[in-house]
């Protein structure tokens, strides 16, 4: 090793080895940490609503939003280690998803089962936007490996959209 090298790994000691150039490392682990914060935020709201259903339909909806708030989960640490895969760094604290998440918040003491069900439509499908944005920039870097693992995850929030909107629709 030369010394050079030494140097550099004592002034970034969370540096990983990657072929992604240092404008790909900083954008592609920008825009997966981005989407890891709003993953939080869609997880954690999915299981408020999962905690604080009501109604005749309960049992439904519960045990929907539990397998959602599990498949919500299962993306995060793939999403951090990724990030720190292709050379950036992530998230670290409850405060630092509060800052990039664009998804908003539910704080309300009582929401309706229906309400709760359109609004995570909605996020979902929200969540399919940040995912394709975040898809264009591994494109961008040529990083197929970050954009394999978005087509999975767009993938399945359609899904999950698209059964929350179903669940919500009115018979005509």
């Amino acid at each position: 090793m030369d010394s050079a090298s030494a140097k550099s790994r004592q002034k970034a000691p969370l540096s990983t080895p990657t072929d992604l150039g240092s404008n790909a490392t900083r954008d592609v682990a920008a825009a997966l940490t981005g989407v890891l914060a709003d993953m939080f935020a869609l997880y954690l709201k999915t299981k408020n609503f999962h905690w604080h259903m009501s109604g005749p339909h309960f049992r439904d909806y519960h045990l929907l939003l539990d397998e959602h708030g599990d498949q919500i989960f299962a993306t995060t640490d793939d999403l951090a280690e990724r990030a720190r895969k292709v050379g950036g760094t992530t998230l670290r604290s409850i405060g630092h998803i509060s800052r990039l998440q664009r998804l908003e918040d539910n704080d309300a003491e009582y929401v309706t089962p229906e309400d709760m069900l359109a609004e995570l439509a909605e996020d979902n499908r929200r969540m399919v936007g940040f995912l394709r944005e975040a898809h264009n920039v591994c494109d961008e870097y040529e990083d197929v490996a970050s954009a394999s693992l978005i087509e999975n995850w767009i993938d399945e929030a359609e899904r999950r959209a698209w059964f929350l909107f179903e669940m919500t629709r009115k018979p005509k």
